[in-house]
């Protein structure tokens, strides 16, 4: 017999519903938050291949507006799922390679007639605010150690570097042959068919099903009423359904799917990479280094962790923050077993943070790498000479102006010593791979410089150590731990979100004084009080979050450039 509370409750025969939609977090989600968590949507597919109230899912899916490695990480959970026998069908009004990626994983894919598909192939833009700056009056004096780093790029030329260009186009092929390959796989066909197929451009849905890409053209009401003849439901009535919220309430226990009395601690790090929390951003945006240390240091000190996980979904950021977290990963890893599990991305200061780790886990789709820093300020002479701004500084020592001065260029001595900086930040975090990895320094540099990798190619370079997702990450946190791998563990999650009023009211206000927010974001992560960056640039995918900035110089850029 099932033990639920009320809100728990299932009526047996029911469809697990699901919409994928829009972003999906690798962070836990309260019931009052908005959006998909990718750790809870594993877990409810999991739940439902054993739940015998649940008869199969129905996912609804959306344009989504997350990276390659979830997707990955949604798609394996999916091919889980088919093995209980229970069928999973999907809908899709509209559809482009992610979506279809999804979809064609499903036991039966439906579409509307008039449906969207955009099956055309897979592009990397990159934006470019040279000729802008130019054009305003701002000269943007960056550091970027590591010919791959191309943040640095965005502010300063006005076209794509042939690093750049290299480093994209590999990612693009890996990304672009891993998808066809796939789908090629799924649905029974060769490579060349499907790119082919692609080639074609595509559109029409009725194309679409005479190739067998799709099961059949029907609206979202007659794939319902497909699923009540086929569980034997009434057709007047309403087809017994669960959503996803709700059945994100069922506790695991209630499917006797306990937990061991071996726990294992996991930390999940989402966003971009900061030292401290700024007094206007939110709790749950980024990773703030002193409140992750403080998680670190209370596993350490507890003898009732196993081993843990630490789930890593960044770009990077603060370099002075990636390297204090390293610090107390490695000591974490002297006394316990700590395997890093990588998400969308895990670069720069993301990989800074997993080199520290025992072992590395990434999605074939991870963006890792990006082993480079980069940091920089803005000459603002010529914008203060336009607006009619004036800037006089005293100071005492010779280099006291370094970082003060915007209003002129760096003078040869003080280029000398930003450009000594920057490299010093650079070979401590390139060193400090080596050493982690197991490889001279000449070894690692050819693998750094800046450069992104997926998580296939880190792999078959050392930086990675396995493939797979979160349970790859378990399972080798158990054979560490010296834990039986037939026996069940308990794994802790060491924060659960609790949403505060400015969260819940996060959407209202997010654009300032009109201005682009390309420039925005990218004006707000060099400002000099960031210091030295290890980030990627956020080319490959969306920003994780956008930082506040409290600089009125950089107020003062924005009010000039909506102006114009």
């Amino acid at each position: 017999m099932l033990l639920a509370y009320p809100w728990e409750r299932v009526r047996k025969g029911s469809v697990l519903t699901i919409k994928l939609q829009g972003q999906i977090s690798d962070q836990l989600k309260s019931r009052f938050s908005s959006g998909l968590s990718l750790p809870q949507l594993c877990e409810n597919l999991i739940k439902a291949a054993y739940d015998p109230r649940i008869s199969g899912v129905y996912l609804h899916i959306e344009p989504l507006n997350c990276g390659w490695g979830k997707v990955e990480e949604i798609r394996r959970h999916i091919l889980d799922f088919k093995k209980s026998g229970k069928f999973i069908v999907a809908y899709v009004p509209a559809c482009g390679e992610k979506e279809y990626y999804l979809g064609s994983a499903c036991v039966e894919l439906y579409a509307p007639p008039s449906a969207y598909f955009s099956l055309y192939g897979l592009t990397v833009q990159a934006s470019f605010l040279g000729g802008i700056f130019e054009k305003v009056g701002i000269e943007p004096q960056v550091q970027r150690i590591g010919k791959y780093k191309s943040a640095g790029d965005q502010l300063t030329r006005k076209n794509m570097s042939q690093e750049n260009c290299e480093m994209l186009t590999a990612l693009l092929d890996n990304i672009y042959g891993n998808w066809l390959d796939n789908v090629a796989s799924t649905k029974g066909k060769k490579r060349e068919e499907v790119e082919n197929f692609v080639n074609e451009g595509v559109y029409q849905v009725e194309r679409l099903k005479e190739e067998g890409y799709i099961t059949d053209i029907l609206y979202d009401d007659e794939v319902i009423d497909l699923l009540k003849k086929r569980l034997g439901q009434k057709s007047e009535k309403k087809l017994l359904t669960v959503d996803y919220r709700k059945y994100s309430r069922v506790r695991n226990w209630t499917l006797g799917l306990t937990g061991g009395k071996d726990q294992i601690a996991v930390i999940r790090a989402s966003g971009s990479i900061s030292r401290v929390r700024s007094p206007l951003s939110l709790s749950s945006s980024g990773i703030v280094g002193e409140q992750f240390i403080e998680k670190i240091r209370t596993i350490r000190e507890s003898k009732k962790y196993k081993a843990v996980i630490i789930r890593i979904d960044s770009p990077g950021g603060d370099a002075l923050a990636s390297d204090l977290m390293w610090r107390e990963i490695k000591l974490l890893a002297a006394s316990k077993p700590v395997i890093a599990s990588m998400s969308d991305v895990a670069a720069s200061g993301g990989y800074y943070m997993a080199m520290a780790a025992g072992c590395i886990v990434a999605e074939s789709l991870t963006l890792t790498g990006s082993i480079g820093v980069v940091t920089g300020k803005f000459n603002l002479g010529k914008l203060y000479e336009r607006i009619g701004f004036n800037k006089e500084i005293i100071s005492r020592g010779k280099y006291a102006e370094l970082t003060a001065a915007e209003q002129r260029p760096f003078r040869p001595d003080e280029a000398e010593l930003f450009a000594k900086s920057a490299q010093n930040a650079y070979k401590m975090f390139r060193d400090k791979a080596a050493l982690s990895r197991s490889m001279t320094v000449d070894q690692m540099e050819e693998f750094a410089q800046g450069r992104v990798w997926i998580g296939k190619d880190a792999a078959s370079r050392g930086l990675v150590d396995a493939l797979g997702g979160i349970s790859r990450a378990v399972a080798i946190a158990k054979q560490k731990a010296n834990i039986p791998h037939d026996k069940q563990v308990t794994l802790v999650e060491m924060s659960r979100p609790s949403p505060t009023l400015p969260e819940l009211l996060s959407g209202i206000g997010t654009s300032l004084l009109g201005l682009d927010q390309t420039v925005k974001v990218l004006l707000q992560e060099l400002t000099l009080t960031e210091g030295v960056q290890a980030r990627m640039d956020g080319i490959m995918f969306e920003k994780l979050e956008a930082a506040s900035s409290g600089n009125p110089i950089f107020t003062l850029i924005k009010d000039y450039l909506s102006s114009l």
